[in-house]
């Protein structure tokens, strides 16, 4: 699968609250750095750590990701997005590198 193929498939899982779909599309040694505490978020590396720091979005049944842009270079994407979960939202940023096929890091950035 391509990184854009891959990332379409990442999003959809993300937005149909779907986290072992999402962790299939990763790495067993996926990084994710968190958009929070600030001022430097929280680094998670492996795929069990990623589930715990990812659940509390995934069980968020209203929220929605929509991606603003999607670029990719090579093993490098970079989505800008906005999250809406009813009662507000957020606008961000992921850079996230791909190996074989497979997301193997996310790291988020949010505005505010």
């Amino acid at each position: 699968m391509d990184a854009l193929g891959l990332m379409d498939a990442f999003n959809a899982a993300w937005n149909g609250h779907d986290i072992e779909a999402a962790l299939d599309l990763c790495t067993h040694d996926v990084v994710f750095e968190s958009t929070d505490p600030a001022p430097d978020g929280r680094r998670f590396e492996g795929r069990d750590e990623v589930r715990e720091a990812w659940l509390p979005v995934f069980l968020q049944l209203g929220g929605r990701f929509d991606i603003e842009e999607l670029t990719v270079s090579g093993d490098l994407v970079v989505q800008r997005w906005r999250y809406d979960w009813g009662t507000g939202h957020v606008r961000g940023v992921d850079v996230v590198r791909v190996r074989g096929g497979l997301v193997a890091e996310k790291l988020s950035y949010v505005k505010g």
